[in-house]
């Protein structure tokens, strides 16, 4: 079964309208992470999508993440509870709710106005090329995962 397309605007209305039913009080149902440090948690993937803000892997690095992590993040089959975090999507300080709210709905807003065909073929500082596909299912499952970890 295909995963809802990001690219479209009603399935980014959808996504931005469950993470408007949370609130810095809302709690996960499983995990350590606080709503606020979820959004953050949440907008790395955009980050190191439009940002220079994380570095690349090295060279080895990368070969592991390609051959041995990349077929989880980007196949449609969900991710387990309590999945194990990579080093740089972890979110240990607190973060203010307001302000990660608006940058995860931000970079939705960007990620549908810019479109399916600009993410086809687009670089991935983890994985390297990804098709439009890949691209879809690694954004989609991310957000669908914690946004339901949140009961949202």
């Amino acid at each position: 079964m295909a995963l809802p397309n990001i690219f479209t605007r009603s399935v980014t209305d959808e996504v931005i309208g469950r993470i408007n039913k949370l609130t810095p009080a809302t709690q996960p149902q499983w995990g350590k992470m606080s709503v606020s440090q979820m959004l953050a948690h949440c907008c790395v993937t955009y980050e190191m999508a439009y940002e220079n803000k994380h570095p690349k892997p090295s060279g080895l690095a990368r070969f592991f993440l390609k051959a041995f992590v990349k077929d989880i993040v980007v196949s449609e089959k969900p991710y387990k509870h309590n999945s194990r975090t990579a080093p740089a999507f972890l979110v240990t300080d607190e973060k203010v709710f307001e302000t990660e709210k608006k940058r995860l709905t931000d970079y939705l807003n960007k990620t549908e106005q810019l479109g399916i065909a600009h993410f086809d073929g687009k670089e991935s500082l983890s994985f390297g090329k990804l098709n439009k596909q890949e691209w879809n299912n690694m954004l989609y499952k991310h957000l669908d995962h914690h946004l339901t970890q949140f009961g949202v």
